[in-house]
């Protein structure tokens, strides 16, 4: 009962577009029409501010990782807390609040993992900034999270979490299927652009 409670408050937490709230509050603008068109914090970062951007990216991450630390606290066993974590990121990325629609969920799944592999987290981070660094793009960062999450899981001993691991890899590079064709053609905007032009 208590997991199937928390799997609930995961995707209703999840379905929560906070992207779309913080632009709206700010600019009265809706993120879904302008810039990348996502309600990702990326996207609200380019068009309402780097801090708004960040208090987004926050809130996203809070949507996974509450009720993943409830979960955790309440020793729901490795099946749930992945359903639970999974609710979260589809509750996001799916969210009926959107008609359905929602952001990438990569926030969303930085937060499900802070809680359910820490660790594993932390060093698959780090492979992200730096390859945001790097790049300058921030998809490529999101893929290489995705792709360096089972690894570390692995690496960590989080056995159980690398199942989920795996879906979540696979989810995410579906859900930026259109990244993946812009930087094929060379038409993916960098981050470093976004903030040059919000600077301007």
């Amino acid at each position: 009962m208590v997991a199937f409670l928390l799997f609930l408050m995961a995707f209703g937490l999840g379905m929560v577009p906070f992207g779309l709230y913080v632009a709206r509050f700010v600019k009265g603008i809706d993120p879904r029409d302008a810039g990348s068109r996502n309600v990702g914090a990326t996207n609200v970062a380019r068009l309402c501010g780097t801090p708004w951007g960040v208090l987004t990216l926050a809130l996203d991450l809070l949507k996974g990782f509450i009720p993943c630390a409830l979960a955790v606290g309440a020793e729901t066993g490795w099946l749930a807390l992945s359903l639970i974590g999974l609710a979260a990121i589809l509750g996001h990325a799916y969210s009926p609040m959107l008609n359905f629609r929602g952001g990438k969920a990569v926030a969303t799944t930085v937060g499900v993992f802070l809680a359910l592999a820490p660790v594993a987290l932390i060093l698959a981070a780090i492979c992200t900034l730096g390859v945001i660094w790097l790049s300058g793009y921030v998809s490529v960062g999101s893929l290489t999270l995705a792709l360096t999450l089972p690894f570390f899981c692995l690496l960590t001993g989080n056995i159980g979490m690398i199942p989920l691991a795996l879906a979540v890899m696979l989810f995410l590079f579906w859900r930026h299927r259109e990244n993946i064709l812009r930087l094929d053609r060379g038409e993916e905007m960098p981050w470093r652009k976004g903030k040059e032009e919000e600077g301007a």
